[in-house]
C-alpha cells in the first residue's frame, strides 16, 4: 500500500536506502553503495512537508507491515523531480519502484505539474534504462534546475559512470 510517509517513517526510510545502495557495490560503483543516506531529520521534513511516499508491505502470514521502498520530490523548474527512490533488494520485481513513481505522477498531476524530472545513471539496468520503460526520455538541453542538480552530482564523485537527466511529460 501507497501512502504518504510520516515523519515516523524517516528511520525507516534511511535503512531502504542504506539496503538499496548495496547492489551498486555488485557493478563496481562503490561511491554509491558507501554514500550515506540523507539525515532522519531532512527524511522527516520531507515527510512532514507532503514530499514523500512509502510503498508498505505485510509480512506473509503476520499482520506486521513496514516499508520496503520510498520516494521524495522536490519542485524543479516547475516540475516534480524524483530525488530519490530506494527499494528493498528483495522486493526488486515487485513493481514498488514502478508504483511509487505512479503516485509521484498523480500527486504532480493533482498540483498541475507538468511533468516528472529525475537524474540518473544512464546505463544502470535499474537505472536508466528502467526510467525509459516508466516512460521517462533523456532531456538533451537540462533547464537551469537540473543542470544544478547534474553539477552537484558531478561534485559529489557520481560522475565515475555516465549519467543524464530524464524527464517525463504528464500532459
Amino acid at each position: 500500500m501507497i501512502r504518504p510517509a510520516t515523519p515516523a517513517d524517516a528511520a525507516a526510510m534511511r535503512e531502504i536506502e542504506r539496503a538499496a545502495g548495496a547492489p551498486f557495490r555488485e557493478i563496481g560503483l562503490d561511491v554509491v553503495a558507501d554514500d550515506e543516506p540523507p539525515p532522519v531529520a531532512l527524511l522527516a521534513a520531507y515527510a512532514a512537508a507532503g514530499r514523500a511516499f512509502v510503498d508498505e508491505r505485510g509480512t506473509p502470514g503476520t499482520p506486521d507491515r513496514a516499508p520496503v521502498g520510498y520516494l521524495i520530490t522536490e519542485i524543479v523548474d516547475g516540475c516534480a523531480h524524483l530525488e530519490q527512490v530506494s527499494v528493498l533488494p528483495r522486493w526488486r520485481g515487485h513493481r514498488v519502484g514502478a508504483g511509487l513513481v505512479e503516485r509521484l505522477a498523480g500527486w504532480a498531476r493533482d498540483r498541475r505539474l507538468p511533468a516528472l524530472t529525475l537524474t540518473s545513471f544512464r546505463d544502470v539496468p535499474w537505472n536508466g534504462p528502467y526510467y525509459l520503460r516508466l516512460g521517462f526520455r533523456e532531456v538533451v538541453e537540462p533547464t537551469p534546475g537540473l543542470r544544478a542538480i547534474r553539477q552537484a552530482e558531478t561534485d559529489r564523485g557520481l560522475d565515475v559512470w555516465p549519467r543524464l537527466a530524464m524527464r517525463r511529460d504528464l500532459t
